[in-house]
């Protein structure tokens, strides 16, 4: 079975009054277990139809999607939820962070969706946390925790229940610079470590070092830019 992320040919259409868009038009790429792809573009090209198609959260108007070798383009909308749940990891511009919870419940929450949440689910979220330099912070709310703490916070809620595909929309759009190149090490440390597929949808060409694929998508259409030569993974900071 090919593990891993599939998308072939994929055209979404959008009904503009008599007009027909096509907001993404034939578009295929694969993203193997390990490997971490950037997708660049202009706003309003299509990355983010693109993503939401390849998290399973807006189907495509023709085209398969393929996780893991499983054709999600037929799934039930509960099927849907529960791929999104169990296989597939969200990290999002901002960290929508609950605000009512602290760092801890909010990864816990995530396993209380998925069930009751065991012992061995609070030991495995605490470790994750203190993997990413958060193991002081586990009581802390939202509104205590500076932007990288933040989005590093998020990372972990999107590790938890070790999806096999990690979706990173602009993770660094609200971060200075070493942050922003704190958070997306962290990110591919996890894809390395963990064989996880990952696409990042990003405007931050300071990141593009970290990936080993840059696509870019234009006017609905994707086409590979460059293979990039990863650097050296440095130690985050703040994980010591």
């Amino acid at each position: 079975m090919t593990k891993g992320l599939q998308m072939k040919e994929l055209t979404k259409y959008y009904n503009e009054g008599s007009n027909r868009i096509a907001a993404l038009d034939h578009v295929s790429i694969s993203v193997e277990p390990g490997e971490f792809v950037a997708v660049v573009g202009p706003s309003g090209s299509g990355k983010s139809t693109f993503l939401s198609i390849a998290g399973a959260l807006l189907k495509a108007s023709e085209g398969e999607v393929k996780l893991n070798g499983n054709n999600i383009s037929a799934l039930t909308a509960q099927e849907l939820a529960d791929t999104r749940l169990k296989e597939i990891g969200f990290i999002m511009q901002s960290s929508n962070l609950v605000p009512y919870l602290n760092v801890l419940d909010q990864l816990l929450i995530i396993k209380r969706m998925s069930g009751k949440v065991k012992r061995e689910d609070k030991e495995f979220a605490v470790k994750l946390l203190e993997k990413l330099g958060l193991g002081s912070k586990l009581k802390s709310f939202p509104e205590e925790l500076s932007g990288g703490e933040k989005q590093r916070t998020a990372i972990a809620r999107a590790l938890i229940n070790d999806p096999n595909i990690i979706l990173a929309d602009e993770p660094t759009a609200s971060l200075d610079t070493k942050r922003a190149h704190e958070v997306v090490s962290l990110i591919a440390q996890e894809v390395n470590s963990g064989q996880k597929a990952a696409i990042m949808v990003t405007h931050d060409e300071r990141m593009l070092e970290y990936c080993d694929k840059v696509y870019r998508m234009e006017d609905g259409k994707l086409s590979l830019q460059q293979a990039v030569k990863k650097s050296n993974l440095k130690e985050p900071a703040g994980t010591r």
